[in-house]
């Protein structure tokens, strides 16, 4: 059945108990409280940001949306990009897109202008969806966005060149539009790169996003008393296929804005959250709070806090050691996954097997998994080859990318491009990759963007970008540089050069010297991971 029924059940279940909680505790509210209703002598009275909507709210927002989409031509099959910070509005937004039919788009709040441009293109998208934290970037290419397609703002002061998303809605019905969903209907688009950091939009049908849910609250055994903190952007398949868990099980979900530890505690503190999906920085930067005594647990009320689980990247088994020694009662999981999979979980952990901390874990809820060769042949277990998995989450296409598709999709199978090996219990783990992607807190990194930019000072003659192991980020970026013969290039010239990156693209470390190369021409990227430590960053150490 459609993710939408679910959140339709809800409603009618549990119409007046909250569904989800927007908090910033770094952030005062900035509208005024009655100062009567405190007994205050004067009205200066401010609270932390905090809103909240019922499970009823929720699906007359989504149904309201819906409408309007309808109302104003969006037909079944067209897209609705979406481009917001997590908020309250983000979620019933997406959901009203669902319910009308048409797929939903989310864009990487990170793209710039041209990014936004370039996969509204590719997307062949019908409408953005856009808070004020992108005014800027849309108005750059305003006149080519807003051809054949419609800009909607979502939040005061809307700009000219598009229109207001609550004046929109205001006079929509809340009623469930009359349109007809299946499992094979398409239902979203998520956008992956490859080596080459060129996006490619990612495909899913309805089925895929119900899979998702369902293989979360599954793997997790979430319950209508469990209480989800949602840190990582909505964008992610990672944060929203993981707060779709408490939307099967019925229960309440925490948006936070904030990641430093004490925000972190502070929420699962006052918020009575049950479980907490964390990055690999995150969770090392609470341990490091701890063990300073910055941060006491007695101040806390965490002992309702009964599972810590992480993804998007490469876990090292020494963090949940340590994790384990300050948090010794709670469970923990990895999952693995990739957005043409719908996110994580076609291979995860599992709870129950904290022992084999350092894998990526087995076939996740109706998946499975294989190991081939060069040539698709499986090979025997104990031996490296690429990993594949098979179940009801696999894309349908790369969009407009017939090749790409192709390449990736054969016989049912999504080739991951990840090399993995599996042990003799059956436990899968990585050991390379066979696209050069940097993952560092999360977010991936793509090594020819930067290596481009490098290109074009006046004193590179080459340049060669690749992830170096990090404690907190499990990898950073270090560009290796080849300076034009006799010429002279110091560190500072490169760092200042790199202003002109977006922060999280610039690299952390430098090197200078000669970049090897093969015969064809290709830079000879194992050589320098092992020269400089960076091979088989995962799977290496134990728990013991």
């Amino acid at each position: 059945m459609p993710v939408t029924d679910y959140l339709e059940r809800n409603a009618s279940l549990y119409t007046d108990e909250v569904a989800l909680v927007e908090l910033n505790p770094e952030e005062k509210d900035t509208r005024r409280i009655s100062w009567k209703e405190y007994g205050l002598i004067e009205p200066t009275r401010f609270e932390p940001y905090r809103r909240e909507i019922t499970w009823g709210v929720f699906d007359e927002k989504a149904n309201r949306f819906a409408n309007m989409l309808l109302g104003r031509g969006i037909k079944k099959g067209d897209k609705v990009a979406i481009l917001m910070y997590n908020c309250l509005e983000w979620l019933p937004i997406y959901f009203g897109v669902l319910k009308s039919g048409a797929i939903a788009v989310p864009f990487n709040f990170r793209y710039d202008a041209e990014e936004i441009l370039y996969c509204a293109e590719l997307a062949e998208v019908d409408m953005i969806v856009f808070d004020p934290a992108f005014i800027g970037r849309i108005e750059t290419h305003a006149e080519r966005l807003s051809k054949g397609r419609l800009l909607i703002y979502v939040g005061d002061s809307c700009p000219g060149f598009a229109e207001s998303y609550m004046e929109l809605v205001a006079d929509c019905s809340s009623q469930k539009p009359e349109v007809e969903i299946s499992d094979e209907d398409d239902g979203a688009i998520y956008f992956s790169s490859g080596t080459t950091g060129f996006p490619k939009a990612i495909l899913h049908k309805h089925q895929s996003l119900t899979q998702a849910a369902e293989m979360e609250q599954k793997h997790h055994a979430t319950g209508r008393e469990d209480t989800f903190l949602c840190i990582p952007p909505l964008y992610h398949t990672g944060a929203k296929f993981h707060w779709m868990g408490s939307l099967v099980a019925g229960s309440r979900a925490v948006l936070l804005k904030g990641t430093k530890p004490e925000t972190i505690l502070s929420a699962v503190s006052k918020e009575k959250c049950t479980i907490v999906w964390l990055l690999v920085p995150w969770a090392q930067d609470i341990l490091d709070a701890l063990d300073r005594g910055e941060l006491r647990k007695e101040d806390y009320r965490l002992s309702q806090w009964r599972l810590m689980h992480i993804g998007a990247q490469p876990v090292p088994p020494s963090l949940i050691k340590r994790w384990k020694e300050h948090f010794p009662k709670h469970d923990y999981d990895t999952n693995y996954g990739l957005s043409e999979s719908t996110g994580p979980g076609c291979v995860h952990l599992g709870m129950e097997n904290i022992h084999k901390v350092g894998a990526i874990g087995v076939p996740g809820y109706r998946w499975e998994c294989k190991i081939v060769d060069e040539n698709g042949g499986e090979v025997s277990q104990g031996s490296v080859g690429e990993l594949c998995v098979k179940g009801p989450g696999v894309m349908t296409c790369y969009y407009n990318n017939e090749e790409a598709t192709a390449e990736t999709l054969k016989d049912g199978w999504l080739f991951t491009g990840d090399m993995a090996m599996q042990d003799q219990d059956g436990f899968y783990f990585l050991v390379d990759r066979k696209k050069d992607v940097i993952v560092s807190g999360g977010e991936n990194i793509y090594p020819v963007q930067i290596e481009d930019f490098l290109r074009r000072h006046e004193k590179v003659k080459d340049a060669a970008v690749i992830g170096l192991p990090d404690r907190r980020l499990g990898e950073k970026t270090a560009a290796i540089i080849e300076v034009k013969e006799d010429m002279e290039c110091t560190r500072e010239e490169i760092v200042e050069f790199c202003l002109g990156l977006p922060r999280y693209k610039r690299p952390k470390e430098f090197i200078f010297e000669e970049i090897p190369r093969n015969a064809t021409g290709k830079i000879e990227k194992p050589k320098l991971r092992k020269k400089y430590g960076a091979e088989n960053l995962v799977g290496k150490e134990t728990m013991e």
